[in-house]
C-alpha cells in the first residue's frame, strides 16, 4: 500500500510540473470575460459573485437562499428557485431578437455540417409540442 501511495504522490507531483499554455490570442479576444478582476471578485465573496451571475438567467421563481450549507457536504445552490432551462437556452434569445444567431454548429460523422440557429431550435420545439397534442 505504501508503494502505491508513493507512486500516486509521484504522479501528482509530475502533473504539477506539466507546462501550461495560454490560449490563442483570437480565442481570448472573443471571450465574454476579459477582465481578470472577475477572479478576485469571485474569491472575495463567492456567494455574492454567484448570485450576481445567476441574475443573468430568467428565473420562473427566484431563490430564497443562494447557498444552503445546512447539510455538509450536501450543499444546495439557489434553494427555492425554479428555472425553465429550455426557455433560458432558446426562447429568451429569440425574444431578444437573436433568433438568427447560431446556437450551435453541428458536424456529422460523415463530414456533413449544419448551423442551427435559436429560431430553428424554437421552431422545432414548438412543432414537437403541437404534434404531441
Amino acid at each position: 500500500m505504501a508503494t502505491e501511495e508513493k507512486t500516486l504522490e509521484q504522479d501528482l507531483e509530475e502533473l504539477l510540473e506539466v507546462e501550461t499554455f495560454d490560449p490563442p490570442e483570437d480565442f481570448t479576444s472573443d471571450a465574454l470575460v476579459s477582465d481578470e478582476k472577475i477572479y478576485e471578485e469571485a474569491e472575495s465573496d463567492f456567494k455574492a459573485f454567484w448570485e450576481q451571475q445567476a441574475e443573468a438567467l430568467d428565473w420562473a421563481e427566484k431563490w430564497d437562499t443562494v447557498l444552503d450549507e445546512d447539510d455538509p457536504p450536501f450543499y444546495k445552490w439557489f434553494t427555492g428557485g425554479k428555472l425553465n432551462v429550455a426557455y433560458n437556452c432558446v426562447d429568451r434569445h429569440v425574444e431578444a431578437g437573436n433568433g438568427d444567431r447560431v446556437a450551435f454548429h453541428w458536424h456529422g460523422e460523415e463530414g456533413e455540417t449544419r448551423d442551427i440557429t435559436y429560431a430553428d431550435l424554437h421552431r422545432d420545439v414548438q412543432n414537437k409540442k403541437k404534434k404531441e397534442k
